[in-house]
């Protein structure tokens, strides 16, 4: 009876972090994470003075009061009213939308077009060398007739 031995753990692990899954996927995350402070810094030195031109330099200062009275303590927390945090969201959201075009326009757009230029140059090396293919068999089939009559004119001397 030959059993079969199945693969231990930390063979499964070790496969599993070899796959190009994982790597590409370190690499993201640690991408992202510099990325982020790109972000923040456009949001801190271009939206937020241009929102400050309006108002605050700081959304997160924008509220609404929902429950009367609303008192906060020196570091910013409730103390006491119910108070909706609306300019956080506000400026976490233009932050969502900043990253979402720059990677957009930067990244996934130039990408794209790449994509479609290798494989437009594929398809048209590829409709290429079906009009030979096409031209060869054309060409083939010429002969297989020659050959054919020529059988039939030598067999029909005999």
């Amino acid at each position: 009876m030959s059993e079969k031995k199945e693969p231990s753990v930390w063979q499964g692990f070790k496969a599993f972090l070899m796959r190009g899954n994982v790597v590409d996927l370190a690499v993201a995350v640690v991408i992202g994470a510099a990325f982020t402070n790109i972000v923040n810094s456009v949001v801190k030195g271009l939206i937020n003075p241009l929102v400050g031109a309006i108002g605050t330099q700081n959304l997160d200062s924008y509220s609404t009061c929902i429950k009367e009275p609303c008192t906060l303590n020196a570091d910013g927390t409730v103390r006491s009213g119910v108070q909706i945090m609306w300019g956080s969201v506000l400026g976490a959201t233009l932050s969502f939308v900043i990253t979402a075009a720059v990677v957009y326009f930067l990244m996934v757009l130039p990408m794209a077009k790449y994509l479609a230029r290798v494989e437009a140059r594929r398809k048209a090396k590829e409709g290429t060398h079906e009009v030979i293919e096409v031209t060869e068999l054309e060409v083939l089939k010429e002969i297989r007739d020659a050959l054919i009559a020529q059988r039939g004119n030598g067999h029909n001397q005999r």
